[in-house]
């Protein structure tokens, strides 16, 4: 009896071994055979049937109106955002360039040689210096300095008025480009509800699709509205500071051009008491 207990306790022992070995020689088998294995279920991609292309396919004259004007407003805005930015390299360029040949001793109308033909600054000059020529023939009605002032202030209103051409162009896209997405989100909404009350079904495949394309209208009104809201503030500081140097441009045009005339009378002056 106790023999038998020992051969039956070995039994059990060799018994989860016997069984591995039967499962890796079955593996094995279905290996060299070619049976199937388990294969990871493949997820495909579902493509989304209410994107862009299915607010234009399927939508009517009124949509398509509204996202032909959304797309014209954001070519807009982009052009004057390049445009402007352009615009302000150059004056900050000429400005530059006219601070350099300002700060020689040759006489005014030298320096304004020596600027480029279509630079502001240039045209400031010989204004101011037209004006000056003028001022002999008021018979010292307005005081020299007064006119002068009035012509410099003149040019630089000219200068900032072509520094803002543009900006409203951006004020009036970021302004209006929400309200025409959301004119064509609550217009896609009407034609979702009307297909909806036609056909007698508002389950959520039927709704889904109509309110999402009609919702696009309002992420591309935004999607419009905010780039021409920030280029417009991001420019009209970028005007604020060169319109500054450019009145100090011609603050510093006003003094030369005094200390110049009375250089002359003193010289006139020297010459006739000689």
């Amino acid at each position: 009896m106790h023999t038998s207990f020992q051969l039956t306790r070995r039994t059990s022992s060799w018994l989860p071994l016997v069984l591995l070995l039967g499962l890796l020689t079955t593996g094995l088998a279905q290996a060299q055979t070619g049976a199937p294995a388990i294969v990871a279920p493949v997820t495909e991609a579902v493509l989304n049937p209410y994107g862009l292309r299915s607010v234009w396919g399927q939508g009517d004259w009124v949509a398509r109106a509204t996202l032909v004007i959304l797309a014209l407003m954001s070519l807009l805005s982009w052009y004057f955002i390049v445009a402007k930015w352009q615009a302000q390299r150059q004056l900050q360029t000429q400005l530059h360039a006219a601070q350099q040949v300002f700060a020689s001793a040759e006489a005014l109308h030298r320096r304004g040689a020596a600027l480029a033909a279509n630079s502001p600054f240039r045209a400031m000059l010989e204004s101011a210096l037209a004006a000056a020529r003028r001022h002999g023939g008021l018979g010292r009605q307005v005081e020299i300095g007064n006119w002068l002032s009035q012509d410099i202030v003149q040019s630089v209103a000219s200068v900032q008025m072509r520094s803002q051409e543009g900006l409203s162009v951006l004020a009036t896209v970021g302004a209006t480009a929400p309200f025409v997405g959301l004119f064509g989100t609550v217009w896609g909404i009407y034609n979702a509800l009307v297909t909806i009350g036609i056909s007698g079904q508002a389950s959520i495949d039927k709704v889904a699709g109509p309110v999402g394309e009609a919702l696009i209208m309002t992420a591309l009104g935004l999607a419009v509205a905010v780039p021409a809201v920030l280029g417009y503030n991001w420019l009209v500081r970028r005007n604020r500071v060169a319109l500054h140097d450019v009145k100090a441009f011609g603050s510093e045009l006003h003094t030369q051009l005094l200390e110049e005339m009375e250089r002359m009378q003193s010289r006139t002056a020297a010459t006739k008491s000689v």
